[in-house]
């Protein structure tokens, strides 16, 4: 039956894993776009069109793919008509994973089983808005009856933290923890990069008129962080590439920058790879993780860019060569010794054995030092979840894997944690039901156990 107590679930064995061991295991979600602000303010949505649908480029994507005019996704048409266009949308979806998840988000949240379709729009349109209305559930509320204990948000090296700084003076329930996200501080062929170095400046005390300044102001950020609570970075890679350079080249370069002059693709990379290396420095000697996230091809609709901005669903998957750059750019860390703990995401799974092979070239000192990233956006589904499960399994201890995170803005995105336990939960049934492993309940439960929750508390050093 749709979306029963079994739902994912193939075997007895799946069943015992999931009902027995991983439902009950709370959340560590150590990757997010949530606003901190948002959370601190704690204030009720105004609608399911707002929870729903506020900035979700997933949905907009599959709505745009049905006809839906923007007038009724990001323009200016009633939160209503949003609603309606979405419900319209749905039954169109079988088989894609928001198919699920926006069902499991309207029967989890809401206490609401009915199908998503236009004849039950308006019914469900009430029932959720009545739901919303009640203090239960406002954003903090949703957080800690999901059994959130921590999030982590994603936030430029040039914020203050002022929200996580007052949430963690509050009594909640859950850890909001800053994560770094230094992605302007590399992208030195940006329009805005003078800008954001000013900016930096000002945050850091000091003029930055050097390279040198500049990593000098990044390191201090670094420790600004990690004094707020901070234990992990975020690296939006889209191209990786790795070139080396000297001191002094690299002087130029950023000169270069800063006065707006033209820089060779080079340059950029030799700029790009130097900072990083020297980022990794800084993680790796306060023992947090870096995330890369790798390969994917932003902007593809120069029209929309501009009428919409990014982050509006007009992003693709890049299909580079990954095997040098990745290998060369790991390698310069290990061979100081300095190589921090290193999640890696790719958009493309073709990735997914390259990555596999390469990281077990540097693994040492913990458990899963390096680990291949859950299945990310366009693989966050049942077949990608299922791939990433199979290639991790195939070339690294499975057991060792951090699990799940949702990458979402969205404050009901944490059905997506019971969705991948489902699908760990049939993944290792699977294998116990060829002869593979042992049926044995208390070691399969633990490995459940600890990928849902336990290895992401122990690795990130919260």
């Amino acid at each position: 039956m749709f979306l029963n107590d079994d739902f994912l679930l193939p075997n007895e064995w799946a069943k015992t894993l999931f009902h027995q061991h991983a439902a009950k295991m709370p959340i560590i979600d150590y990757h997010c776009h949530l606003d901190p602000k948002e959370i601190y303010e704690n204030k009720p949505f105004k609608n399911i069109t707002e929870a729903w649908l506020g900035g979700d480029h997933y949905k907009w994507r599959l709505m745009r793919a049905c006809g839906v005019p923007e007038s009724h996704i990001t323009g200016d048409a009633s939160d209503y008509d949003k609603f309606l266009a979405w419900c319209q949308t749905m039954p169109k979806t079988i088989g894609n994973p928001l198919y699920t998840w926006t069902h499991l988000e309207l029967k989890r949240f809401f206490g609401v089983d009915l199908v998503i379709n236009e004849k039950n729009a308006p019914e469900i349109w009430e029932r959720a808005n009545a739901k919303l209305a009640t203090a239960d559930f406002c954003r903090r509320e949703i957080i800690k009856n999901s059994n959130v204990k921590v999030i982590c948000t994603t936030d430029d090296p040039i914020d203050d933290l002022a929200y996580h700084q007052r949430l963690a003076k509050e009594e909640v329930a859950f850890k909001v923890l800053p994560t770094f996200r230094p992605d302007k501080a590399l992208n030195l062929d940006k329009p805005d990069f003078e800008q954001w170095i000013t900016q930096l400046g000002e945050v850091y005390g000091t003029p930055i008129d050097s390279y040198q300044e500049l990593i000098s102001a990044l390191e201090s950020r670094v420790q600004y962080f990690h004094d707020q609570g901070g234990r992990l970075s975020d690296h939006a890679l889209d191209v990786l590439h790795y070139e080396a350079a000297s001191p002094e080249a690299l002087e130029a370069i950023f000169v270069k920058a800063l006065k707006q002059e033209a820089l060779s693709p080079t340059e950029i990379a030799t700029y790009k790879t130097e900072t990083l290396t020297h980022l990794f420095h800084f993680y790796h000697a306060r023992n947090w993780t870096a995330q890369l996230h790798i390969h994917a091809y932003r902007n593809c609709n120069d029209r929309m860019y501009q009428q919409l901005g990014p982050d509006t669903g007009y992003d693709g998957i890049n299909d580079l060569s990954l095997t040098i750059p990745l290998q060369q750019l790991l390698n310069r860390a290990d061979t100081t010794d300095q190589l921090p703990k290193t999640i890696l995401y790719s958009l493309n799974p073709n990735d997914y054995p390259v990555i596999v092979a390469l990281m077990s070239c540097f693994q040492k000192e913990s458990p899963g030092k390096l680990q291949l990233g859950s299945g990310w956006w366009y693989n966050d589904t049942l077949a990608g979840m299922r791939q990433q499960l199979t290639v991790f399994a195939d070339g690294s201890p499975l057991a060792n894997f951090v699990g799940m995170l949702t990458d979402s803005r969205s404050f009901l995105s944490y059905t997506r944690h019971e969705y991948f336990r489902r699908v760990l939960c049939g993944f290792i049934s699977e294998i116990v039901e060829r002869g593979e492993a042992p049926a044995d309940e208390a070691y399969l439960g633990k490995i459940v156990e600890d990928i849902s929750y336990h290895n992401a508390a122990n690795y990130f050093n919260f």
